[in-house]
């Protein structure tokens, strides 16, 4: 199956607001599906549930706010979103995905479908007040020593989303804490073959490796809840990624992801809770 970002958002309607989309092997962490991968495809049953994919004059609705609960983690393969409209307003819309696998609800997501910040055609915009940390901290586009994952990386046996887009960590920034300080994890992310669009902006709200890792607890961290915010559209080109937290505590922790854009556009926000791995 080709293991493209495109392809694997593509959904099929079997009943009015009844789709059926797939996430293969290729976008696992592990041997489960990829968080991110599932609240981006609740999104775009979302959005195709309002006329997201329609040629008309009318502008596009986007997921702005997506807040998702995790209920189980399923096995790769197909699953069946069944949406059903909240809101239908001027502005904003409200629809409720469920992303089910067999008889069981894995997510439960509700999607804001509005539209995002509107930049101007040059791409150039000075907000009103802004405190992205990303620009000053990471370059445009990866150095030529940050490998991607893939065959012979240490992520690859873990991380399998490589085959479907150019993920570029800086491992060193995994590392345990020596000093005690947050991790501020960063890495690249594209697709393959595509420029980046909405869904995989928000995807890369959840694709950092857990932040657990400065206090050397590794092992599977079950997201519980994950909101996403879509700030705006991205440009082409690279996202650049970092990840934070405020507090990891014996049991939970938070995460929060800021996404920017090749033009240093804030397009994604992320926050999640999740729980500590056990030690070892």
């Amino acid at each position: 199956m080709n293991a493209l970002f495109t392809d694997a958002m593509t959904l099929r309607e079997v009943d009015p607001g009844v789709y059926e989309g797939e996430l293969d092997k290729h976008w696992t962490i592990g041997p489960k599906v990829h968080g991110g991968a599932m609240l981006a495809l609740c999104a775009n049953a979302a959005r195709t549930f309002c006329g997201g994919q329609s040629g008309g004059l009318e502008p596009v609705l986007q997921p702005v706010a997506v807040s998702a609960s995790f209920l189980w983690a399923p096995d790769p393969g197909v699953m069946q979103l069944v949406t059903s409209i909240r809101k239908r307003g001027h502005r904003i819309s409200v629809v409720d995905v469920e992303l089910i696998q067999g008889d069981r609800t894995a997510v439960h997501a509700v999607v804001n479908l509005g539209q995002p910040e509107h930049f101007p055609p040059d791409g150039h915009v000075v907000p009103l007040l802004s405190a992205n940390p990303v620009v000053d901290l990471m370059a445009p586009e990866p150095p030529d020593d940050i490998a991607p994952i893939g065959p012979g990386h240490p992520l690859a046996g873990l991380v399998h989303l490589g085959e479907g887009c150019d993920v570029r960590p800086v491992l060193s920034t995994m590392a345990p804490s020596a000093d005690g300080h947050p991790p501020v994890i960063q890495m690249w992310a594209r697709p393959r073959d595509v420029a980046p669009d909405a869904l995989f902006a928000l995807m890369c709200g959840d694709l950092s490796a857990p932040v657990t890792l400065a206090v050397d607890r590794t092992g599977w961290a079950p997201t519980i809840q994950l909101t996403a915010f879509l700030r705006g559209l991205p440009a082409d080109g690279w996202l650049r990624i970092i990840a934070t937290c405020m507090e990891i505590g014996h049991d939970w922790f938070d995460e929060d992801h800021i996404v920017v854009d090749s033009l240093g556009r804030l397009v994604v926000q992320a926050r999640q809770l999740a729980m500590v791995p056990p030690k070892r």
